[in-house]
């Protein structure tokens, strides 16, 4: 990879994780040994073990899935440096998919990456514990206009949590919320309505609990100015100084993830090239479908790493 047009990096969030992620990245690099052995000791949890063996089901829970993805995403990063050097090509700007905005932070040297670590497995934590409070559900819409299922949610009092790409919306709320809402959807049109695992309405009103928690937090650490500009979920817009991602990460928990108004800035800002760094091709799938034309490249292990450099 040679040419210097404007590229951003963008990191996966929940929903990304699959057992064995990193094993890879593990067995070949000393350096990633140590990543996920600090990863181990600041949560006191064998995340790694969880990465690369499971089960399944506990790895997606919200506790285990969050950290294990900044820790794998971060990892990928990592050898990619490795491997390429000074050749790896330096981002205009980074963002993050929910959870992915850590990972983001920790990238753009904005906190630590046992910060990092820390704060998504505390995250995850709160999220589980704040659906208990207030059992909620989410579940992504597909194909039915945004105006059509902001007037739904309105009618069921549901919100948008996540407006991932041009027809493909996620709604959160109240699980019966969220049950009337889905057979609304499907009645004015919508060509698939799909309940989603997750613990709880993320995203919506309903995660307030877990903000208070986060706040406790997030008191403790240090946030730096990003050396690139972060696109912020809440208000897709740049991010630069390290005091502002205090209440991005607050309101984040409680709002929508702006997804697509934040590849449209970085394309409206000249970022032709994204590059997926973590598991999973998610959001190559959402950004093909905000803009064509754009180059995506994806980073989830070393054979994709290898075949990134030499082209």
């Amino acid at each position: 990879m040679s040419d210097l047009e404007s590229l951003a990096y963008v990191f996966p969030g929940q929903g990304a994780q699959s057992v064995g992620m990193g094993k890879d990245l593990y067995d070949a690099f000393d350096s990633i040994k140590s990543l996920f052995k600090q990863a181990d000791e600041v949560i006191d949890f064998p995340i790694t073990k969880m990465c690369f063996e499971g089960p399944d089901e506990e790895l997606r829970k919200t506790v285990n899935a969050q950290p294990a993805l900044v820790l794998v995403s971060i990892a990928c990063l990592k050898v990619a440096q490795e491997i390429a050097g000074k050749a790896f090509p330096k981002p205009t700007y980074m963002a993050g998919h929910s959870l992915g905005e850590y990972t983001a932070l920790a990238a753009a040297n904005v906190i630590d990456f046992k910060d990092a670590i820390i704060l998504s497995r505390e995250r995850g934590r709160l999220m589980y514990e704040a659906g208990l409070q207030q059992p909620g559900a989410m579940a992504a819409v597909l194909g039915l206009n945004e105006t059509v299922l902001l007037d739904v949610c309105k009618q069921t009092d549901t919100v948008i949590a996540n407006f991932n790409c041009p027809g493909q919306l996620v709604i959160s709320g109240p699980s019966e919320n969220i049950a009337r809402a889905s057979e609304m959807a499907k009645a004015k049109g919508a060509a698939r309505v799909t309940q989603l695992q997750v613990s709880g309405a993320f995203h919506s009103p309903l995660m307030q609990p877990a903000v208070i928690g986060m706040k406790s937090a997030l008191e403790k650490v240090i946030f730096r100015d990003p050396v690139v500009p972060i696109i912020g979920n809440v208000t897709a817009q740049p991010l630069t100084r390290g005091i502002q991602f205090y209440d991005e990460l607050l309101t984040q928990l409680v709002s929508s993830v702006q997804w697509q108004k934040s590849v449209e800035h970085m394309i409206v800002h000249g970022v032709k090239k994204f590059i997926e760094i973590g598991p999973g091709k998610v959001l190559a799938g959402l950004i093909k479908r905000i803009d064509k034309e754009v180059e995506i490249l994806n980073i989830g292990d070393i054979a994709s790493v290898k075949s990134m450099v030499s082209s």
